[in-house]
Parts: C-alpha cells; sequence; structure tokens
C-alpha cells in the first residue's frame, strides 16, 4: 500500500507575541530515529522553554507526541493532527518555543503549534512511496509506438529509454500491477516483447500520484488507460492495491 512522506529534513519558523515557534520535520523510519531526532533538536534549542514532538511510524503503526510541559492538550496532539491530516507517515516533528514574555492561553498555543508544524509541511518536499518493481522491456521499433501510446496513461515511472539495435525502456511498476502489466503488454505486442521484472523496492510515485487509484475507489471503477480498449479496473482494500487490466469498448465512466 502507498504511503506519504518527506524527502528530506525542513524547518520552518514564526513569531507569536514575542514567542518564536521552530518546527523540524524529519523523515525517520524507526522509533529510535525519532528518539534520536528529539534529542538533537533539545541539544540544538537547550535555552528554549519547550520542545513538544509528536511522530508517526509504519513501523508497529506508531503514534507519540508530547506537550512537553505546555498544557495538556495544547501542543503536541496539534502538531499529531497537522501530520495526520497531511496523511503523512515516518515523520518526526519537533516544535521548539522560545518563550517571548507572553502567556497565549489554551486556544492561542493549539493554533501557534498547529500553525507551526503546518509552515514545515508546507516546505516540505513531499513523496508518495509505492512498493513496486523495476521493469525492464526491449522491443523491435515497429512496437515502440503502441507501447510508448500506453505508458503515460498509467501509474508507472518512466526512468530511461535506450534506443539502439531495439528499444529499451526502464519502468517502476507498482507492485500490485506489475503481473497483469506483464501480461498486457505480451498480449498487446502480440508476445513480441522482453520483459524482465526486477526485486520489490520503495519509490517516490508523486510525479504519477495523479494516475493512482486513491482509496476512495469501490469495486467496478473504471481507469482509462490509453484508448477505448484498455481500462484499469483498480481495487483496494487494507492490505494494499490489487489491479487488473480488462477490455472494454465503452467510452464512460461506471
Amino acid at each position: 500500500m502507498g504511503y506519504r512522506t518527506i524527502a528530506q529534513a525542513v524547518t520552518a519558523s514564526f513569531i507569536e507575541k514575542k514567542s518564536e515557534f521552530i518546527a523540524t520535520l524529519v523523515p525517520v523510519q524507526t522509533a529510535d530515529a525519532a528518539i534520536a531526532c528529539i534529542e538533537e533538536v533539545r541539544k540544538a534549542n537547550r535555552k528554549a522553554r519547550h520542545n513538544v514532538y509528536a511522530y508517526i511510524l509504519r513501523e508497529n503503526h506508531m503514534t507519540r507526541y508530547s506537550d512537553d510541559g505546555e498544557p495538556q492538550g495544547t501542543a503536541g496532539v496539534p502538531v499529531l493532527n497537522v501530520l495526520q491530516k497531511q496523511n503523512l507517515t515516518d515523520v518526526c516533528c519537533v516544535v521548539t518555543r522560545y518563550f517571548g514574555g507572553i502567556l497565549l492561553g489554551g486556544g492561542g498555543l493549539v493554533r501557534a503549534y498547529s500553525h507551526s508544524a503546518a509552515l514545515a509541511v508546507e516546505a516540505a518536499q513531499i513523496q508518495t512511496k509505492i512498493s513496486c518493481h523495476p521493469v525492464t522491456l526491449k522491443m523491435a521499433y515497429s512496437l515502440y509506438g503502441k507501447v510508448s501510446y500506453q505508458l503515460p496513461q498509467l501509474p508507472i515511472l518512466q526512468q530511461n529509454a535506450d534506443f539502439g539495435d531495439t528499444v529499451t525502456l526502464s519502468l517502476l511498476v507498482p507492485a500490485g500491477l506489475t503481473a497483469s502489466f506483464q501480461a498486457d503488454m505480451i498480449e498487446l505486442t502480440n508476445g513480441e516483447i522482453s520483459i524482465q521484472v526486477g526485486e520489490q523496492l520503495d519509490a517516490d510515485f508523486a510525479e504519477v500520484a495523479d494516475r493512482l487509484p486513491q482509496e476512495r475507489l469501490v469495486c467496478g471503477e473504471r481507469w482509462k488507460a490509453g484508448d477505448s480498449r484498455w481500462f484499469l479496473m483498480c481495487f483496494w482494500n487494507s492490505c494494499g492495491m490489487r489491479v487488473r487490466w480488462k477490455k472494454s469498448h465503452a467510452l464512460m465512466w461506471i
């Protein structure tokens, strides 16, 4: 199943009634990495009054937060809510507050910590990570037109194209689509294509995120992929994405 995270660490800050709020948003994959991030921020900001944090991990579906001395519910939870509303995971956000002498009140703190975390998310490069397979296609030039017409319609990343004696395309194909993609490329080219599939990995599919099936899809909803003969049948469940192809002459949504 795909997930959203960030590419690299970012910081963002603003001042509210003389208090400076500095948000540090870092990609992490383990609880140890999240704790190390929090400690590093604390060491760098020893004179700060508070170092509020929240982190979300895929590992053990872990979620943690801390108000770090702020009134309960006014700091850690608002930061966590920002991350959750953006559907981010494998991230740790630490918001450092240098107290400016003016109390903000409960509502003011919630708004300030939320805004600080939101600024960091806005500054980050969001990645849509998908489990996928590297796929290499080799074909004659006479088949390249057919294949290249289909690919831009699909949630597939093209990494490289080599035009030698034959055409070689290097792709990244979502894991749930790989088997069906192979079968349909063979059918499309009448078996006159070579397909090599590599080991599964995670890659950023943000570039083609608009072509990815969304969890709101229901069984039977079809995606046009290429001409009127090709549709993606997209199915999602709690375990991930299952995709199969189906031919159709219908030019409509159902």
